[in-house]
C-alpha cells in the first residue's frame, strides 16, 4: 500500500531538551515524512543544534505565538497529511504508519484522531485518553476532548485559509479550530489506537490562566441555547465514552524517549491503566 507523505509541524521556543525527544520520536517513524520546526529565536541552546539537524526542516524567525508559528509551518508543508506536535509531546512507534494507512483506505475522512498517553516529566505513566470524534455542542460549551498531538488532518483543509489557526489565541486555539471544523461538517474518525504521548511538564500552556480565559472567550461565542444545554452535552459525552469502551483498558506497554536517555526509547509497562486526569 502506498502511503501519503506526512508533514509534522512543531512550534518551538526555548524547550531544547524536550524538543530533542520530540524530534527523535518523529525521526524513527518508518514512513515518508517531513518534520518542520518553527523556532521563534530560542536562546536556551536550541539553535546550537536545531538548524544543523538533518532530520528536520528548521525555520528560525520571530512569530506572534504558537498558533502563528503553526500556520507558518503548515504553509511550508508539502505532505498530504499533517499533524501538529508540541515540543513536550512524542509519537509512539509506528504511529504515523497507522495514521497513513487509515487515511489511504478512508479517502472521505479529513481528520483522524488517535488515543493519547499522559506521562510526567520523567516519562512515567500518569493516565491515558481514548478519544472519539467530538460533538459540536460539547466542544463549544464544555471542553475539548481531543489532544492536538493525536489529531491528524488532510492538508486540503487548509487550501483557502478557512481553517488556519486563529493566531489571536495563545493557548486555547485548538478548541476554537475544532469548533470551526465541526460547524463546517468536516468528517472525522477515530483511529482506535494510541498514537501519541503528552508530557505534563508543569509548564503546559493548557494549565495556565490564559488558557482558562480563552476557553471562556470561546464558550461565550456559542448560542445561548447551546450554553444552556451544557449539562446534557456532558452526559451525552460520558455516555458515548462508556458505550465505546473509553473507560476500560487492559494492561499495556509503550515506548518513549526520556531526558535521561534521549537517544533510545524506554519501555514503560502499565499494570493499572487509568483514565483519571492527573491533578
Amino acid at each position: 500500500m502506498s502511503l501519503p507523505l506526512i508533514s509534522i509541524i512543531t512550534a518551538s521556543y526555548e524547550h531544547s531538551s524536550w524538543l530533542k525527544l520530540c524530534v527523535a520520536s518523529v525521526a524513527d517513524q518508518e514512513v515518508e515524512l517531513e518534520h518542520i520546526v518553527q523556532d521563534a529565536g530560542s536562546r536556551d541552546g536550541t539553535l546550537d543544534w536545531l538548524p544543523q539537524d538533518p532530520r528536520v526542516r528548521a525555520f528560525v524567525e520571530p512569530d506572534f505565538g504558537m498558533y502563528d508559528a503553526l500556520n507558518r509551518g503548515l504553509r511550508r508543508a508539502t505532505g498530504e497529511i499533517c499533524g501538529c506536535l508540541n515540543c513536550d509531546e512524542q509519537y509512539l512507534p509506528d504511529a504515523l504508519k497507522s495514521v497513513g494507512q487509515f487515511f489511504a483506505v478512508h479517502p472521505d475522512v479529513d481528520v483522524v484522531l488517535g488515543h493519547v498517553i499522559m506521562v510526567d516529566a520523567t516519562g512515567q505513566y500518569l493516565s491515558h485518553r481514548k478519544v472519539q470524534p467530538p460533538l459540536l455542542g460539547h466542544t463549544w460549551t464544555c471542553h475539548l476532548s481531543t489532544y492536538s498531538c493525536g489529531v491528524f488532518f488532510r492538508r486540503r483543509l487548509l487550501a483557502d485559509g478557512k481553517f488556519d489557526f486563529d493566531a489571536s489565541y495563545r493557548a486555547g486555539g485548538d478548541g476554537e479550530w475544532m469548533v470551526r471544523l465541526l460547524r463546517a461538517g468536516v468528517r472525522m474518525a477515530a483511529l482506535g489506537q494510541f498514537t501519541s504521548v503528552f508530557t505534563h511538564t508543569g509548564k503546559n500552556l493548557g494549565r495556565q490562566a490564559v488558557a482558562q480565559a480563552e476557553w471562556r472567550r470561546l464558550r461565550s461565542t456559542a448560542p445561548a441555547w447551546r450554553r444552556a444545554l451544557a449539562p446534557f452535552f456532558i452526559l451525552q459525552h460520558r455516555w458515548r465514552r462508556w458505550r465505546d469502551g473509553s473507560y476500560s483498558q487492559s494492561p499495556f506497554s509503550f515506548a518513549l524517549y526520556t531526558r535521561s536517555d534521549p537517544e533510545h526509547r524506554v519501555i514503560r509497562h502499565v499494570a493499572q491503566p487509568t483514565f483519571h486526569f492527573p491533578r
